[in-house]
């Protein structure tokens, strides 16, 4: 049996999710290199529309005792596992992008003379916020959680990373270099994080974990 293929997972994956690498040949080391963490908040100042850009987000504002009442506002999200938590929690979405620069996009073009609240994480890219200050959208935000960096050694030389956030990749790099490695992105945000670093980068089709191995699977049939 050839010898198999060794990759990193900057998250922890799960079973299925492994098992699909796992009977493809490839060995999977796994570790969390960022870590997730609701944090208290006020639901205050509510504009008419609301923002998530991440799962984490509204996990955080569910465990909210008044996040009944947001159920009447319209949602704009990013992504589509966040869009079928929201659904499933009986939020209303009106739309939903792979990317928040996306998201900007149908804002400023359609939306722009609504307002809105975005439930954020501390490490939230500009791209959103920015966007609707250049579109002079009346926007808030709240933040309601918070991730933090945790950095591992990883003492094998694997043939490829994969990563799933910029702040995945800020974390890898305080411990790790990136060589001859491939690394496999889950979106264009994540692979901006990489640019300077390697040129040796496969983005997924859609942002998600899925794809992302199935992209893995790929390359090493």
């Amino acid at each position: 049996m050839a010898k198999p293929i060794q990759i990193v997972a900057t998250k922890k994956l799960s079973g299925e999710q492994k098992q699909a690498l796992v009977k493809a040949n490839i060995e999977v080391i796994e570790a969390d290199f960022i870590q997730t963490q609701n944090k208290p908040f006020e639901l205050k100042d509510l504009n008419e529309n609301l923002i998530f850009t991440s799962q984490n987000a509204v996990h955080s504002v569910l465990l909210n005792p008044e996040s009944e009442k947001l159920k009447t506002k319209n949602v704009f999200c990013v992504g589509l596992k966040t869009k079928i938590l929201l659904s499933e929690s009986g939020f209303n979405v009106v739309a939903y992008t792979g990317y928040a620069s996306d998201l900007a996009e149908i804002i400023t073009l359609i939306y722009r003379q609504e307002s809105f609240t975005f439930f954020s994480g501390n490490l939230r890219r500009e791209t959103l916020p920015q966007a609707l200050k250049e579109g002079e959208v009346k926007f808030n935000e709240i933040q309601v959680y918070d991730t933090s960096l945790t950095p591992q050694k990883i003492k094998t030389a694997p043939d490829a990373i994969l990563f799933f956030s910029p702040s995945g990749v800020e974390s890898y790099l305080k411990e790790n270099t990136i060589k001859k490695e491939k690394c496999f992105c889950i979106g264009e945000t994540t692979a901006d994080a990489l640019e300077k670093i390697t040129k040796n980068i496969i983005i997924a089709d859609q942002p998600t974990v899925e794809d992302v191995i199935e992209d893995v699977i790929e390359e090493y049939k």
